[in-house]
């Protein structure tokens, strides 16, 4: 258990990190909901889940592969700092150009007709993320999650300050949702400032085997993350190509892609969950994969992740009725039931996340590759046919869909080339209760707030009560 605690600090760690960052960008939610209308901010929707693509291909999968090989016994860590930095770099630099100079194509194409500079801010945000995404790749490595949790939170001290100052005090609406943009630069640009001891220390470098072993093994990798973020990029472009005119009666297809797009946003709970323990859970899976009971501690990691998810799914989905105060303008409420389908998804995403390490640890990333490509097939053909039909709600149900069907596939090849003893019946069955009581609660209506708020709370110290009372009879004994 000591091995699993100290995956949990260091995931909590990393959690802060990443939620209090993000639980800073999150207070700018509100006021992107209250100056940009749906239909603007179905455009930065757009423009950002664009933005999440390319990064992957920016990154090309060095991030792994940096983990990868750091941890073979012996590895010259240094070297291979610097091969993965220049690869990026490298990318990155080359991806950078492309964009830059054909920005009048790309803003046309994503909807930002006449706003080239869009483009070419974007580009260089993302040319910023991934220049610094090995030496945050070191830190975590070197276990030093403070320092880590210190440039996210300032990053984004610095991203909250600026978009208060331009939307509250410098607003042009001719620019727009381009202060988002603006904002994001310039905090960004502080990162060179961070990591000024790292790129001093960097020395661009190839090795002929080494560097061609790295793309071969992060060359799948990247393919998976696209592949991966497809699945999200179609949900949106989906809503803005296939929904049939006036399926929303008075409302466009940008305001859809805007309303799903806020709504989205409510689900970030769990999406911050899955984040902050891959950040902390890459090294460790790693670290322990000689060991000779790794599966069985695998197996325990992924249970007790299941049931925090389920612990987020089911507090998230019986609070909507507060959430949804933090879009303050009204018009976006009327997607708020997308919501929970959307939390389902993504708790299935990150289990598929720990599932993966299998093919990680046995070097055949390209089962990855096809997993996730047949995912982006199937949200691909989900959302031509029940887009139509269903708008952003059939939207969100593809979305856990296609995760669930990822999550099932890696599990049933894993079992076949590593296995690991998971606790399946007992996971789907957590999964499935929680989500059923949380439709059941959903359906009494409680028309004071304040007792259907205490309600709620009821439910869910129940529902943990449970959780610890089941668990230390059955799991953590034995454990």
């Amino acid at each position: 258990m000591s091995k699993i605690k100290r995956l949990a600090g260091e995931t909590a760690l990393y959690g802060l990190g990443n939620i209090i960052p993000r639980l800073l960008n999150f207070l700018l939610f509100p006021i992107h909901t209250l100056f940009f209308d749906p239909e603007e901010y179905g455009v930065l929707t757009i423009l950002m889940s664009f933005v999440g693509l390319l990064n992957v291909v920016y990154s090309f999968g060095m991030e792994t592969a940096y983990f990868r090989f750091v941890s073979v016994p012996g590895a010259d860590q240094k070297k291979i700092f610097n091969l993965t930095q220049t690869a990026v770099i490298f990318i990155s630099t080359a991806l950078s150009i492309i964009l830059i100079l054909n920005a009048s194509f790309f803003a046309k194409a994503l909807g930002a007709e006449g706003h080239e500079n869009f483009i070419v801010w974007l580009t260089l945000i993302m040319f910023i993320d991934n220049a610094v995404s090995i030496p945050f790749a070191r830190l975590r490595f070197e276990k030093k999650p403070i320092r880590f949790a210190f440039y996210r939170i300032s990053n984004v001290a610095i991203l909250t300050a600026l978009n208060f100052y331009f939307l509250y005090f410098a607003y042009d609406p001719a620019v727009g949702v381009g202060y988002v943009f603006i904002a994001n630069l310039i905090a960004n640009s502080f990162y060179f400032l961070f990591f000024l001891k790292d790129f001093a220390q960097w020395r661009p470098q190839v090795d002929k085997e080494v560097t061609t072993t790295l793309f071969k093994y992060s060359f799948p990798i990247m393919i998976t993350g696209l592949a991966a973020m497809m699945n999200e990029f179609f949900s949106r472009l989906s809503l803005e190509q296939w929904l049939p005119k006036n399926f929303y009666p008075g409302r466009s297809s940008e305001f859809a892609v805007g309303v799903f797009g806020g709504c989205y946003k409510l689900s970030v709970i769990m999406n911050l969950t899955i984040q902050a323990f891959r950040m902390a859970g890459g090294p460790f899976f790693f670290s322990q994969a000689t060991e000779k009971k790794s599966p069985q501690l695998f197996a325990k990691v992924n249970h007790y992740f299941i049931l925090v998810c389920c612990v987020i799914l089911l507090a998230t989905s019986i609070n909507l009725d507060i959430l949804k105060l933090l879009m303050q303008n009204s018009a976006y409420w009327e997607g708020i039931y997308i919501v929970p389908p959307l939390l389902l998804g993504y708790l299935f995403l990150g289990v598929y996340y720990n599932f993966t390490i299998w093919f990680k640890l046995t070097d055949r990333t390209y089962y990855g590759t096809i997993i996730t490509i047949a995912g982006a097939v199937l949200t691909f053909i989900l959302n031509c046919l029940f887009v139509p039909m269903g708008g952003y709600y059939a939207s969100s149900w593809i979305t856990a869909v296609v995760y669930g069907f990822m999550m099932i596939a890696c599990y049933v090849l894993g079992q076949k080339h590593y296995p690991i003893p998971y606790f399946v019946l007992r996971g789907l069955s957590y999964i499935t209760l929680t989500y059923v009581i949380g439709m059941g609660v959903n359906l009494i209506h409680i028309p004071n707030q304040l007792l259907a708020t205490s309600f709620h709370f009821i439910v869910i110290g129940s529902f943990c009560g449970a959780i610890y009372i089941l668990e230390r009879k059955l799991f953590v004994i034995r454990s």
